[in-house]
Order: structure tokens, then sequence, then C-alpha cells
């Protein structure tokens, strides 16, 4: 074997040690191994830092995360911080909320903070909530008193987080929902607007005294009214609404019954029309029976002549009451008729 080939050997281990080197530091970070040990923190290379490459997890979020609770006096599991994070949930922030929870003598403990950050809420949020109160401002809500006046009036809420209930709470829009709700049921219970307007605190301490944040992931604190103003006189309006439909339905009702009189006339009318043609049928028979009787025997010339002269004496009479001339004459009425002999 010549100097060369040796030479390349060197080279090629040197190389491939190299490369072995960077894929055990990968895989097995000593340095993290060696800040954990400094920091108090039992960590183990293989079963640990190798087995976490493994499973897909970056060592340094987890064992950073444990060095952080450690020297902040809150032992934490790497294992349960490994499982927290292949559920899916936010290892820095629980361990920024333990610690937080910790200062602030709030009770939290490493199971309820890894449930509320799994359920979708902000555990590190929660935490400075339940230190620092939040002012929830609720729009201009809307409510008419007995006297029919609109009021409008705007509340501010102030809250704080409850940590033993904000896994399955209610959020805010349902805290926005019962203050507009209360705020709502006491200015429709007043008498007149005025009374509003002269005492505001009125509705917040009624709407506080309704346990409003039952069942919700706050706690409220206090309800101020920040604004109350005047709006429409809602009373007035419906009662001109009220009117204006009532003169409607009058006049629906009033044309209905015009309708059903025109009709009964022009019913009448028609009704009229046909009694004048059973009329005109009736008098078109008196000729026909005339000359029935004149064939039969039953009437004779004289009986005629008789009858005409009872018609025409009761026409004349008529047109004298009447003030008329008899039709078929001059200015004289006619006298008894007489046979010609």
């Amino acid at each position: 074997m010549n100097f060369q080939s040796i030479g390349g050997l060197a080279i090629f281990i040197v190389i491939a040690g190299f490369f072995f080197l960077l894929f055990f530091l990968y895989f097995v970070p000593l340095g993290l191994w060696i800040t954990a040990l400094s920091s108090g923190v039992r960590v183990r290379i293989f079963s640990d830092l190798f087995g976490m490459r493994l499973r897909k997890v970056p060592p340094d979020v987890i064992v950073r995360a444990a060095i952080t609770a450690q020297k902040a006096g809150i032992p934490v599991d790497i294992s349960k911080l490994e499982a927290h994070y292949l559920a899916g949930g936010n290892v820095p922030r629980v361990v920024n909320a333990l610690i937080s929870a910790s200062k602030a003598n709030i009770d939290l403990d490493f199971n309820r903070a890894t449930a509320i950050d799994l359920a979708g809420r902000d555990v590190l949020e929660a935490v400075k909530l339940s230190v620092n109160p939040k002012v929830i401002e609720t729009p201009a809500v809307p409510a008419v008193a007995k006297n029919g006046i609109q009021v409008r009036a705007v509340a501010r809420v102030t809250v704080r987080a409850n940590i033993d209930r904000l896994v399955g709470g209610a959020g805010e829009a349902t805290i926005l929902a019962r203050v507009g709700e209360g705020i709502v049921t006491t200015i429709g219970s007043s008498d007149s607007h005025k009374e509003v307007l002269e005492r505001p605190d009125r509705i917040s301490k009624t709407v506080l005294d309704k346990g409003l944040d039952a069942g919700t992931a706050f706690e409220i604190l206090s309800i101020d009214i920040a604004d109350v103003d005047i709006g429409e006189n809602i009373g007035a309006k419906l009662q001109s609404d009220q009117a204006e439909a009532e003169l409607k339905i009058g006049r629906s009702r009033a044309e209905e019954r015009r309708a059903a009189a025109v009709a009964f006339e022009q019913e009448m009318k028609a009704r009229v029309q046909e009694m004048k043609a059973k009329v005109v049928e009736a008098e078109a028979q008196v000729p026909l029976a005339i000359a029935e009787a004149f064939r039969s025997g039953k009437l004779g010339v004289m009986d005629y002549y008789n009858m005409q002269n009872i018609q025409a004496d009761t026409n004349m009479r008529r047109s004298i009451s009447e003030g008329t001339t008899p039709e078929g004459t001059g200015s004289n009425p006619p006298g008894p008729l007489t046979p010609n002999t």
C-alpha cells in the first residue's frame, strides 16, 4: 500500500467521521444536555433527547421550557411537556402561564393549564386577565320605558378571568348579551324615562344583582353606565301607526259596504225589470183571453163595450188626479163608449 492510498483513506475517514459527528449531534444535542444538567434539569441522552428526535419533537422547545420552569421553582416532568406538545399544545405558553400564576398566588396546576390550552384558550392571557381586569364596553342598548320614550344606554363591564370556569365557560359575547338584556329589562320596568335619567346607577345595581356571570369564563366586578341618551317617542309612533291602520281598515270596510249596496241596487233593478217583463207578458195574454171568450160565447159585444167604458172612465179619473190628459185624447176626456147601431 503506497502513501497515496493511505492519505486518501485517511481523508475519507475524516470526512465520514465529520458527517457522523454532525448526525450524532443532531440526534443527541450535547450542548442542550449540558445546559439542562447545569440548570438542575435531569435529562437522559438517549431515552429523552434521542427519543424526542425520533418522535419528531423539538428537544430545544421542551428542554428550555423545563429549564424555565425549574428556575421559577415549578418542577415539571419532561415527559408531560412532550405529551402536551404531541397533543397540539403550546408548551412555552403553558410554562409561562404557570410561572405568572405562581407569582400572582393564583391556584393553577399543570393539568388545568394544559386543559385550558388544549381547549383553545390563551392560558397566559387568562392569567394576565385574572391579575389585571378587563373593561368591556357594550354598544348602545335601546330600550323603551313605560311612557313610550326610548332610552339608549352604554355600559362598561369590568371583568376578570375565572380560571376554574375557563374550560367550558361562555365568553365575552354572552356577557354582553346578558348585560344588554338586563339593561332592557330595567329600563322597560321604569314608569318614565325621567327615572332612568335621574338615577342611571339603578340600572347597574339591578343588572349586577342578577348574577350575569354564572356559567361564563369571567367574573363581573362592576357594571357602570357610561352614557344615557333619549331616543324616539316609540309610544306615539306606535299609536300613530295603529290609528293609520285602523283608518285603512275602516276605509276598506266602508268600501266593502258601498260595493255591497251597489250590487244590491243593481240586483233590485234587475228584479224590477223582471217584474215589468212579467207584467207585459201577462198583459199580452188579455187580448187572447178576450178572443177566446168571444169564441166560446162567454163574452158578448155589450159586455166588451161596457168593459171599454169602465177602462176609459178609469183612465180619465187617473189623469184628473194626476193632472194629465188621458192617452189617445185631446184636451177633453172621452165619454163612455156606445156600440154602433
